[in-house]
C-alpha cells in the first residue's frame, strides 16, 4: 500500500481486476434474463443468496432508481426493464463499463458516474426515489457519511434497500472456516496485522460493522427501519451451519408516511 494511496483507491484498482478476471458480481445479465425482466420476470439480491421481497420496491415505473456500489450489469438492467429511470454510481470503472455495455447491446440509455461513496455525492437533493445498495458495506471506513448522504439525495418518500455484512466471516480463518482466528473490531488501517492479510490475500480493504454502524446509523441518519431479514454465505461451514453473516434492511426517510 503507497503511503499516498487511500483505502479506496485501492479498493477501486482492486474491484477492476477482479472483473477482468471474471468476478461473479461483475457479470452482466444475458439478453435472454434481460428479455425476461421485460416481461416482470426478474429478482435481485442485496446480500448472497436471498432474493429481494418484490415488495420491497414497489412499483418501479417511472422511478428515479439509484444503484449504489451496484455496478455489474447485474440489477441496473432489470431496474429499467422494469421501468424505472436508473443511475449507477460505483468507484469501479470495470464495473460501469459492465453497466454500459448491457445499455448498449439492450438498446437503452443509463446514467453511470464514477465516484467514491464515502465522499460527497454528485447529486441534488432528493434527486432519487429508491437507492438499492448491494452488500458494500464491508470495503467502507465509516459508514454514517453513506448513511446522511443518501437522506439527502432521497425523495421525502424515498425507500433505501441495503444488503450488510456484519463482519462474521472475519472471524473465522479463511480455509474452511472451522477455526475462531480474528476478533473484532476489523479496522485494517488501525492494525498493521490485518492489513497484511488483506494485502497478501488480494481482498482490497475491508472493515466490520458493528450492529450500531448499520441499523443505529441508518436512523441517526433520518431513516425509518421497516423490515430486516438475515442472511448466510453462499457456501462452506458457517453457510453449512446456518451462520447469518449478512442482513438486508428496507429504510424509508422519517418523512415517509
Amino acid at each position: 500500500m503507497h503511503p499516498e494511496e487511500s483505502y479506496q483507491e485501492i479498493n477501486s484498482r482492486t474491484i477492476d481486476r477482479w472483473v477482468q478476471e471474471g468476478w461473479e458480481w461483475g457479470q452482466p445479465v444475458s439478453h435472454e434474463v434481460y428479455e425476461r425482466a421485460l416481461e416482470s420476470d426478474w429478482s435481485v439480491v442485496l446480500t448472497p443468496t436471498k432474493p429481494v421481497p418484490k415488495h420491497w420496491f414497489g412499483d418501479l415505473k417511472g422511478k428515479r432508481v439509484l444503484g449504489l456500489a451496484s455496478g455489474g450489469g447485474q440489477q441496473g438492467p432489470l431496474f429499467h426493464a422494469a421501468g424505472a429511470k436508473v443511475t449507477i454510481l460505483d468507484y469501479s470503472e470495470e464495473q460501469l463499463k459492465s453497466e454500459r455495455l448491457v445499455a448498449s447491446r439492450e438498446g437503452y440509455e443509463i446514467e453511470t458516474v464514477r465516484a467514491d461513496m464515502t465522499k460527497p455525492w454528485p447529486f441534488e437533493d432528493e434527486s432519487f426515489d429508491l437507492i438499492f445498495f448491494p452488500v458494500a458495506n464491508c470495503y467502507v471506513e465509516s459508514l454514517l457519511p453513506v448513511w446522511k448522504e443518501a437522506h439527502r439525495v432521497l425523495s421525502p418518500v424515498g425507500r433505501l434497500l441495503s444488503g450488510l455484512d456484519n463482519g462474521f466471516n472475519f472471524l473465522f480463518d479463511e480455509e474452511d472456516e472451522s477455526r475462531l482466528v480474528g476478533r473484532l473490531p476489523y479496522h485494517p488501517l488501525k492494525n498493521p496485522d490485518q492489513m497484511q492479510e488483506l494485502l497478501s490475500g488480494d481482498y482490497g480493504i475491508q472493515f466490520s460493522h458493528s450492529i450500531t454502524d448499520l441499523l443505529q446509523g441508518q436512523i441517526d441518519a433520518g431513516f425509518r427501519l421497516l423490515e430486516i431479514y438475515d442472511d448466510t454465505n453462499s457456501e462452506g461451514l458457517l453457510m453449512e451451519h446456518g451462520v447469518p453473516c449478512f442482513y438486508a434492511t428496507l429504510s424509508v426517510r422519517e418523512q415517509a408516511e
